[in-house]
C-alpha cells in the first residue's frame, strides 16, 4: 500500500506546473477574444464619428469584410457583431490548437518515458 502512495506522490505535479499544462476553455477564450475585437471596432467607429480626425482612417474598408458595415451609428452595432463573431472563432481556434499541441506533446513525452522504462525493465530479465 505504501508503494502506491509513494508512486502517486512522485507522479504528482506541483500546482504551478499543473497550471501550465491545464487545457484552456475554448468557449471562454473565444468570448474574450470576441468581446475585445467587437468593442475595439465599435469604439473605433464611434470615436471616428464623434472626433472626425484628419487625415481619417479608411474604416469603410471594413465593409469589404463585414457585410453591412458602414461608418455610421448602425455601423457601430454591425461592426461589433461581425468583429465579435470573428474574434469568437479566432479565440476558439487558438484554444483548440493550443490544447491539441499540449496534449500531443504530453502524450509523446509520456510514451517515450514509458518506453524507456520498459526497455530498462527488459534488460534485467
Amino acid at each position: 500500500m505504501s508503494a502506491r502512495v509513494e508512486d502517486a506522490s512522485i507522479n504528482a505535479l506541483p500546482p504551478r506546473v499543473a497550471y501550465l499544462f491545464a487545457p484552456l476553455d475554448k468557449r471562454a477564450l473565444g468570448v474574450a477574444f470576441g468581446t475585445v475585437a467587437g468593442l475595439g471596432v465599435a469604439v473605433l467607429t464611434a470615436a471616428h464619428l464623434m472626433i472626425r480626425p484628419r487625415p481619417a482612417l479608411e474604416l469603410s474598408l471594413l465593409g469589404h469584410y463585414f457585410h453591412g458595415y458602414t461608418v455610421s451609428l448602425i455601423g457601430v452595432f454591425v461592426g461589433f457583431f461581425w468583429a465579435f463573431t470573428v474574434g469568437l472563432c479566432a479565440g476558439w481556434f487558438v484554444a483548440f490548437t493550443r490544447n491539441l499541441v499540449i496534449a500531443s506533446w504530453l502524450f509523446l513525452t509520456r510514451g517515450r518515458a514509458e518506453l524507456a522504462a520498459a526497455r530498462d525493465f527488459l534488460d534485467h530479465m
